[in-house]
């Protein structure tokens, strides 16, 4: 499914002032004998047409604006009606349904929320009921794949606040949880390009009494044949630690999945404080609901993917859990439900993004949702990831894992707004809900964020001694990199 580009939808040029000109009334012939100079009527002419014209151009601003909502609305019933259909196993309905929403995407301008979003919907319902022919994956971690979804990622990052907030909100609790400690070892579930980081490192630099010893622990999936991409992250934070005076040490996990991870791999030292910092990963180590819950009561089966990770946080005792996830519900059993629920959550996200954007748009920050949007729609059992869940849930779960909710304080809040005002401007909002953070569009939170720790950690403090950054023999695949200043 291509990705981003150009909508092959525009609305016809506007009329211009001739074609206004031509729908008009002409002036009434002036009789020879009138005694009134003919200009004198032209000038009245002229004057009605600056009046006439204003009032011709608002009138059909509005029609129009009021045939793309109407046009919108019906594309969105019939998105749904397509759904209801996939839902029921009626090919043939769904598929009627999809011929008529391609031809009403032509009256829906492009540029509209409603026209850039359904735009992907349609595309994957497209591919649901019309899978391509099956053909040999390419490998996952392939230098093209890899190469494309860091570009995606970064220009997903640069386009709009989301991950901005949930660099800051993490960083901001790890800082609050580590103060006054000498040793601090950070593990990221996510690595990617280690943007998160530098403001960290920089904000420990100038912590008052001198910053801790840093170890930060990247996991992040394998690289290509030839490439060390968890190494190369690696160095460049280090660089920066040196350059201001952080002593520093980095380690690489390679896993395509958190749940590969053992605790033993993490290598955590005696008298570490241990911060985990998960940016929208959790969710995609959740099951159908009806079927995580049948698995694991039967005698033998495995836990669920997501309770064995949460209880591998859990014994490492942290600090802080710094946890931030879409505050979305895609996890439902039901298609027809999770497509709803879907088209509405990433309708706001797209008019977010276009208007963080100044109504430019952003077609790689596109397609790296558009990403989300297939799996969603096209993702049944396993091989569906994004199955993201709202925040009251992730609360339930947490706790059941042993984890004390952490209130994010009211300076987080206030430097997360000012963070969100001055980058995105209005409509985009920050509140707290007991002890959380939301952001939020229009008064709809998109992404939350929360903090916890390890409940038989709440009164530990033995993290002063000298116990070195590091042990031997993980077995895993990993990089290593130290500096000091």
């Amino acid at each position: 499914m291509a990705m981003g580009g150009a909508f092959p939808f525009q609305w016809p040029a506007d009329p211009g002032l001739d074609a206004v000109a031509l729908l008009l009334p002409l002036p009434a012939a002036v009789p020879a004998d009138a005694g009134v100079p003919y200009y004198a009527d032209a000038a009245a002419a002229a004057d009605m047409h600056a009046v006439a014209m204003p009032d011709f151009a608002a009138a059909l601003a509005a029609m129009r604006r009021e045939e793309e909502e109407a046009a919108g609305i019906r594309l969105v019933h019939l998105l749904m009606s397509c759904a209801g259909s996939v839902e029921a196993g009626d090919h043939a309905g769904a598929a009627a349904h999809l011929v008529d929403a391609h031809a009403a995407l032509a009256a829906v301008s492009p540029g509209s929320g409603i026209g850039r979003v359904a735009v992907h919907f349609t595309a994957a319902l497209s591919r649901r009921l019309f899978p391509p022919t099956p053909s040999p994956p390419p490998p996952p971690a392939s230098t093209d794949a890899a190469a494309e979804h860091a570009f995606l990622y970064h220009r997903f990052y640069e386009a709009g606040p989301y991950l901005k907030f949930a660099h800051f909100t993490a960083n901001q609790a790890i800082l609050e949880a580590v103060q006054g400690c000498k040793h601090v070892h950070i593990i990221d579930f996510s690595i990617m390009q280690g943007l998160q980081w530098p403001a960290l490192i920089q904000a420990l630099a100038l912590r008052p009494g001198g910053p801790p010893s840093l170890r930060l622990t990247g996991i992040g999936p394998p690289s290509p044949p030839g490439r060390d991409d968890l190494r190369d992250v690696g160095v460049r934070l280090a660089d920066l630690a040196r350059s201001v005076r952080v002593h520093f040490s980095f380690r690489g996990v390679a896993a395509n999945r958190l749940d590969e991870v053992r605790p033993w791999m993490l290598q955590v030292s005696q008298g570490e404080a241990v911060a985990v910092s998960s940016v929208l990963q959790l969710h995609r180590l959740l099951a159908d609901p009806s079927d995580s819950d049948a698995s694991f009561s039967r005698a033998g089966a495995a836990p669920p993917a997501i309770d064995a990770v949460l209880d591998c946080v859990s014994s490492l005792r942290p600090r802080v859990v710094a946890v931030v996830e879409q505050e979305a519900d895609h996890n439902k059993p039901g298609f027809l439900d999770r497509f709803t629920e879907a088209l509405f959550y990433y309708s706001a996200v797209f008019d977010s993004l276009d208007a963080a954007s100044g109504g430019a748009g952003d077609a790689a920050a596109e397609a790296y949702l558009e990403r989300e949007i297939c799996d969603i729609v096209c993702g049944e059992g396993a091989d569906r990831r994004e199955r993201h869940e709202p925040l009251r849930r992730w609360r339930d779960r947490l706790g059941r894992a042993g984890l004390a909710a952490v209130p994010l304080g009211a300076n987080a809040l206030r430097q997360a707004r000012m963070l969100v005002g001055l980058f995105s401007g209005e409509g985009h909002c920050v509140e707290e809900a007991d002890g959380c953070l939301t952001l939020g569009w229009h008064g709809r939170p998109l992404f939350s964020a929360s903090a916890w720790r390890a409940e038989e950690n709440n009164n530990n403090h033995s993290d002063n001694s000298n116990a070195e950054d590091g042990s031997s023999g993980s077995g895993s695949e990993e990089s290593n990199i130290s500096c000091s200043s």
